[in-house]
């Protein structure tokens, strides 16, 4: 087994990277990155790798290590192509001036992306380099590297670094104030998220300039370009590259903080970045009208907006993408990647709100419906007939049952009364005689 071809294709994805970031893209289950420095090593006589110089890091034991900076030369870009399976002029270019100058943010990048992959370590054996006689021993696995392995988001092939966003020209030749994506996740028919931008930031950047570039990503969205089908139609140039988002809006775009600053200090960093973007990621608010005394709902729409969330490259690296991580901006908490991808609040989830409304009034008024039933009922069982005009009686305050009717007993009550009629006068010795 040699790790050319793995060598190769972590480069044509990333561009620039150190042995030891190789190997936790490719091969976490290597004991160092020895194995990985001796396939560069053969590369490197092959004349498809340079390395045009070191950066530094510093270790889990606090010790600073230099280590060499790889990229492709022009040959090595087009062998990656080979193997990616990507047209030679979607590579870009080798890296090779940022490399020279230590590729900061490019080791950052590659970084965010490994914790992107979460590669699962599996025990390997050491790479027989070429005119090697005798292999090495085999290589230990590292001391906890093989417990649970967080859900990747890959493979590597689908995934795209510093790609051109051209909000004028094109993506061969990006008009001015275009934008680059630091990455880009491409996969037709994911369950979760078939197309994701990335932004690494490392702190180097103030919040205004990181909103900034969110109001190009809209820009970009927001480009449309002619079919070329002759209809007169037309469609967002980006769909002219990557699958269609399922959700409302632009596709997402996630910011990746990569510098330790502080709990506090971080946070407020996000906000600051929120505040500053809100009109390109909030949506527009439509209020249902609700009765005096009621809480008005309604739902936001999302069409032509940027979902935008964020997390940092520590909370990433432990519990990868699809682990509590994300902070959308316009929600609370953090929450999964499927999670801070939905919209709760859009009409798709209002609409499921209001039919639950109008079954609960169905409900209330079925209930009613069956509550005058039974009084009717009830009455009907319950009435007589009035022993006057022989209409029928219901039972009512005042009425005796079997007794009259209301307008029988209040004509009854409207008659005078009749006085006694006197006795006529007699005559006669105890009479009134007559005049």
């Amino acid at each position: 087994m040699s790790l050319d071809t793995p060598c190769l294709e972590a480069l044509g994805v990333v561009k620039v990277a150190t042995p030891e970031q190789i190997r936790r893209l490719m091969c976490p289950g290597t004991k160092d990155a020895a194995t990985v420095r001796g396939g560069l090593k053969d590369l490197e006589a092959e004349k498809l790798v340079i390395s045009p110089g070191s950066a530094v890091r510093v270790n889990k034991a606090g010790v600073r290590i230099t280590e060499k900076l790889w990229t492709l030369t022009q040959a090595g870009l087009d062998a990656a192509a080979v193997i990616l399976d990507r047209p030679a002029r979607e590579m870009g270019g080798t890296a090779k001036a940022a490399a020279a100058s230590g590729a900061k943010h490019a080791r950052a990048v590659t970084d965010v992306l490994a914790a992107f992959l979460q590669t699962p370590p599996e025990p390997t054996r050491p790479v027989v380099r070429k005119n090697q006689f005798a292999p090495a021993p085999p290589a230990e696995e590292p001391a906890g590297e093989s417990a649970v392995w967080p859900e990747g988001l890959g493979p590597l092939a689908v995934w795209s670094t510093e790609i051109a966003l051209p909000v004028g020209g094109t993506f061969l030749a990006p008009a001015r104030d275009s934008l680059r994506a630091d990455m880009v996740f491409a996969l037709p028919g994911h369950e979760t998220v078939p197309l994701l931008f990335v932004e690494v930031d490392n702190g180097s950047k103030g919040p205004p300039i990181v909103a900034d570039k969110i109001a190009r990503y809209r820009r970009f969205f927001a480009r449309r370009v002619p079919t070329g089908t002759g209809n007169g139609l037309d469609v967002p140039l980006w769909r002219t590259v990557w699958p269609a988002s399922p959700r409302d809006g632009h596709p997402p775009v996630a910011l990746v903080f990569t510098k330790d600053m502080g709990e506090k200090a971080m946070l407020a960093r996000m906000r600051e970045i929120g505040s500053l973007s809100r009109e390109h990621w909030r949506g527009e608010w439509s209020a249902d009208y609700a009765p005096e005394g009621e809480k008005p709902d309604g739902y936001r729409d999302y069409t032509g907006t940027v979902p935008l969330m964020a997390t940092t490259l520590r909370q990433l690296a432990a519990h990868g993408p699809h682990g509590p991580v994300w902070w959308r901006y316009g929600q609370s908490g953090w929450q999964s990647l499927t999670d801070a991808l939905d919209n709760p609040d859009d009409y798709r989830a209002y609409s499921v709100r209001e039919e639950a409304r109008r079954q609960a009034r169905q409900a209330e008024q079925e209930r009613k419906r069956r509550e005058y039933e039974a009084r009717r009922r009830a009455l009907e069982a319950a009435k007589w007939t009035c022993p006057t005009c022989r209409r029928s009686v219901y039972p009512e305050e005042g009425l005796a049952p079997g007794g009259e009717c209301c307008p029988c007993l209040s004509y009854r009550r409207s008659q005078p009364a009749v006085p006694e009629q006197q006795q006529p006068a007699r005559g006669g010795l105890f009479g009134r005689r007559r005049t």
